[in-house]
């Protein structure tokens, strides 16, 4: 594309000039193993109500990045994890668990999961045609939370696999530009929470996650915009 037309839009790009039984959409920061198609491939083989399969995401160091295998983090969920409840998860896991995953133990085979992460995310043709196409209302972040829930509620399975190792290494565009990414990010949250949550909670709580959203962006946004200050600063008198 001649312009940045964002993730998703970029993505149905490709969509629509794909022609296969399966679609890969992979982030040009990963890195696969020469078996890892493969191995994920057989997983749909092997459960034909599977939609869309991942991997596990580690960074270079060989540790798990939170985002590959993942819970839907709807509004009472990310009020546990922003204010930190997850501590009573042993107590009342039903209640208060971490929608990210990655603490938990690695399962040792595929495992159904609510979402994966769109870094790397192997999808049965079938199952996106069952969807339409990406929703090109994100530009960057959530949209693979929004494909996840809208192939779930067509009926599709979601599975991560375990033994498929992907080394991701991101944050190019996040260091660069780090306010554009939080302003995206944001937006992205709004439209998600907007679009699948809305008729679920009551009003005021919808207005509370806005207030939380735009407060939490309001603060990093602050945050990066010192940092660039500083930098240039220390630039100039360097």
């Amino acid at each position: 594309n001649r312009r940045n037309l964002g993730f998703a839009a970029a993505c149905n790009v490709g969509l629509k000039r794909s022609s296969g039984s399966h679609l890969f959409f992979l982030n040009p920061d990963c890195i696969l193993e020469p078996s890892s198609v493969p191995r994920l491939l057989k997983v749909f083989e092997q459960y034909p109500d599977v939609g869309m399969v991942g991997g596990l995401l580690v960074n270079p160091d060989g540790s798990e990045q939170a985002g590959g295998r993942r819970a839907v983090p709807t509004p009472w969920r990310s009020f546990v994890r922003a204010f930190g409840l997850s501590c009573f998860a042993d107590r009342w896991p039903r209640l208060f668990f971490d929608f990210h995953l990655h603490k938990q133990p690695l399962p040792t085979d595929p495992i159904e999961v609510e979402a994966i992460s769109g870094a790397c995310m192997l999808v049965r043709r079938a199952a996106m045609q069952d969807v339409g196409h990406w929703d090109e209302g994100y530009f960057l972040h959530c949209e693979d939370l929004d494909l996840s829930m809208t192939l779930r509620r067509k009926g599709w399975k979601i599975m991560f696999v375990p033994d498929v190792r992907i080394v991701h290494r991101k944050g190019g565009c996040s260091k660069s530009h780090p306010i554009f990414v939080e302003w995206h990010k944001h937006r992205g949250m709004m439209r998600f929470y907007s679009k699948f949550f809305r008729h679920q909670y009551p009003g005021p709580v919808m207005w509370l996650v806005a207030l939380g959203i735009w407060l939490r962006f309001g603060f990093v946004a602050s945050y990066h915009s010192a940092m660039l200050a500083l930098r240039h600063l220390g630039i100039q008198r360097g």
